[in-house]
């Protein structure tokens, strides 16, 4: 209890030299909420990009699937043989199969006459493979011909579209030169490269893309009995499967999206950057406002070694200051960050959030900034001889 005693109790130096130039210790907050700002919006970005690549990917309802090796993420997708899917549904284990196409285009929405990019999925009624509520709900619809239901959260504006469909009718619209009806909707969410999904039926499908045959399948969705163990399932179908088709857990699906655009588009280097240039924006203004404050009180700091004080005490004076800036200087620079997300996400309909580990990281980012700029403008402290200024 004494060292807790004793630091309650210690004369709060630094905070009284922050304090003593309150023009110098805007500057310093400023400088500091303004480097979690641009940290909070590069890694927001960057976290959209990376959820949004996954986000279709994440709601597919199956233990294992079948992707063609060519495929780097849902947006750059190639087919499979359907008969490797036959041949999984033969592996112990595995209960039931179905198959997914997938497939893009740009289409003038009947809506606002807008023109947009979508993903249109084709599916088996009985069995979408997707866990969303309205999708598995919607086998009725999409059983009728040319029926699809429509994502209510894709980029654009639809309100009276969306209102008809609320109330329970039927909207038409026109796909590659075929008029086709959508009755319902449900919430996925656009992407940095989409602006909506569709989805619809395997014949459906089929009638939109004539040029794609029922046999060259996107995805092979694989359910498993319960208790069954997906990885060692996974194991034993890549050993008997050819070259031509990928066993993924769903796991290890959702990853291999994520992984694509982190590690193969610019999308992770130029929003890491950003990043680490916020870091040391933050970095160099806290720098100058604590050198600056340092070569001020350089006469006080004397009197302190002089009187006995070690430059370990000094230093601690530094880290107060430092730890004091960190701390309130974040507040301001979360709140910024969290309102320019929330604009961000109305703005584009991408999936912008502040997560609790994300304000974490910022903080910690924050807090070690801070501290690397005071052990720098420390330098001149630990170097100074009382009898060097006051002679």
């Amino acid at each position: 209890m004494k060292p807790l005693h004793k630091l309650l109790n210690r004369t709060p130096v630094g905070w009284l030299q922050l304090r003593r130039n309150k023009a110098r210790l805007l500057v310093a907050l400023g400088g500091i909420a303004f480097a979690d700002l641009l940290m909070f919006m590069q890694l927001g970005v960057l976290g959209a990009a990376l959820d949004t690549s996954a986000l279709f990917n994440a709601m597919l309802k199956a233990d294992i699937i079948l992707i063609s090796p060519e495929a780097r993420d849902i947006q750059n997708s190639a087919t499979i043989p359907r008969s490797r899917l036959y041949q999984a549904e033969g592996e112990p284990g595995v209960v039931s199969g179905s198959a997914m196409y997938i497939a893009f285009l740009d289409w003038r929405s009947p809506f606002n006459a807008e023109r947009r990019s979508m993903m249109v999925v084709g599916t088996d009624p009985d069995n979408p493979g997707i866990a969303i509520e309205a999708v598995d709900g919607a086998s009725d619809e999409f059983k009728r011909p040319d029926t699809v239901i429509f994502d209510r959260l894709s980029r654009g504006n639809y309100p009276f579209a969306l209102k008809l469909l609320d109330q329970g009718e039927i909207v038409k619209a026109e796909i590659n030169r075929r008029t086709i009806y959508i009755d319902g909707t449900f919430k996925l969410g656009a992407s940095f490269g989409l602006d909506g999904t569709i989805i619809g039926s395997e014949t459906t499908f089929l009638h939109l893309f004539p040029t794609r045959t029922p046999n060259a399948i996107t995805l092979g969705l694989l359910n498993l009995a319960p208790g069954q163990n997906p990885d060692a399932v996974a194991r034993s179908l890549r050993s008997k499967m050819a070259s031509d088709v990928d066993v993924l857990t769903h796991d290890e699906f959702v990853q291999h999206a994520r992984g694509y655009q982190a590690k193969n588009t610019p999308i992770g280097f130029v929003f890491g950057l950003g990043t680490v240039m916020g870091f040391i924006v933050g970095m160099v203004m806290v720098y100058q406002v604590l050198s600056t404050d340092v070569a001020d009180h350089m006469a006080e700091y004397a009197t302190f070694k002089a009187m006995g004080f070690t430059n370990t005490y000094l230093i601690g004076v530094i880290a107060e200051e430092c730890a004091i800036l960190a701390a309130v200087g974040f507040i301001p620079g979360l709140a910024a960050g969290e309102g320019l997300m929330k604009l961000m996400h109305v703005a584009t309909a991408l999936p912008t959030s502040l997560p609790f580990s994300r304000m974490v990281l910022v903080f910690c980012l924050t807090f070690v900034l801070c501290m690397l700029s005071g052990f720098l403008a420390a330098r001149r402290l630990r170097r100074a001889d009382p009898a060097e200024v006051f002679a």
